[in-house]
């Protein structure tokens, strides 16, 4: 039966039947005939123009394949290159954008059975990176054009001046230091040896004397200190009269006792003048700063005595 002319009635139904993707595994791509069924398929195989197309491919089927093999691949490099670039995106996603034309060149008649096959050609050969994922093959343009290639050699030349340079400036603040370092021990002599930092007495300063010793007593402590440890306390303002009435069962305070008897009587002076008061005693921190003063005006008279 032949062909329905263009233009008319069969011609555009048949166009409306066939819109849209058809079977792989019922496309000939020898005929460039896609078949919308088994049967019509079959019909097609054992038609005479099919069978003459066959002789033809069969006096030379390996370059047959092999240019259509070429074909595919350059127009699915050339997709992925102008769509993806160099960035890395699924094979499957590509390849469903690749057979969205209707006349494209059918993977059946190349030399690869499967999507499989050809990206690992694809990464053996040097063309893409591939890698193998939980979510599938994944594919990578490589630009190997000469004006990528030119850029990636500006690129990396310019790395290499920038690690040269700062090479460069390392090197000569190294120097710098060396110098300084020379100079410095060449200028300045052997240190002189760090004194020993000991503790030395001067024996031409006097002594100094610490008392511990308490406050003196009072003319009421002495009074009371004067008195006999019997029990028996002397009244100040009473002291003709002593206190006989105390009682038999209070027992005396012996550590009382032991701390009177150890406190010293205080004497009077014997520069005291008879008739005068006699003055208070000084207290600790009184005498050391009158030890203190009396040190430095002798050490003064001392030193004009020198003089």
């Amino acid at each position: 039966m032949p062909r329905a002319e263009v233009g008319t009635p069969k011609y555009l139904a048949n166009k409306m039947k066939s819109k849209g993707l058809q079977r792989l595994r019922w496309y000939c791509q020898v005929c460039q005939k896609q078949c919308r069924d088994e049967n019509g398929f079959k019909c097609h195989a054992q038609s005479e123009a099919h069978l003459r197309q066959m002789l033809v491919v069969g006096e030379n089927a390996g370059r047959h394949i092999s240019d259509f093999s070429s074909e595919f691949q350059h127009d699915f490099v050339q997709l992925l290159s102008r769509r993806f670039g160099t960035k890395r995106v699924k094979a499957n996603t590509v390849y469903q954008e690749y057979i969205q034309d209707k006349h494209h060149l059918h993977m059946n008649s190349t030399r690869w059975v499967t999507l499989t096959e050809f990206i690992k050609h694809l990464g053996r050969t040097g063309v893409a990176r591939v890698d193998e994922t939980e979510k599938g093959w994944f594919v990578a343009w490589i630009d190997n054009s000469p004006k990528a290639l030119a850029k990636q050699e500006a690129s990396l030349k310019k790395e290499r001046a920038t690690t040269s340079d700062e090479q460069r400036e390392r090197m000569l603040i190294a120097e710098q230091i060396e110098r300084a370092q020379a100079e410095a021990s060449s200028s300045s002599e052997s240190p002189p040896p760090e004194e020993e930092r000991v503790l030395k007495r001067d024996e031409n300063t006097e002594k100094v004397v610490l008392s511990l010793a308490p406050k003196a007593p009072t003319t009421t402590n002495v009074a009371a200190a004067a008195a006999p440890a019997t029990g028996f306390k002397l009244n100040p303002l009473k002291s003709n009269v002593l206190k006989t009435g105390t009682n038999p069962l209070k027992r005396p305070n012996v550590f009382k006792q032991s701390a009177a008897a150890a406190k010293p009587l205080a004497l009077p002076a014997e520069d005291t003048v008879p008739g005068q008061k006699r003055a208070a005693p000084m207290t600790t921190a009184e005498r050391l700063t009158f030890e203190d003063q009396e040190r430095k005006r002798r050490r003064t008279e001392r030193e004009t005595a020198v003089v």
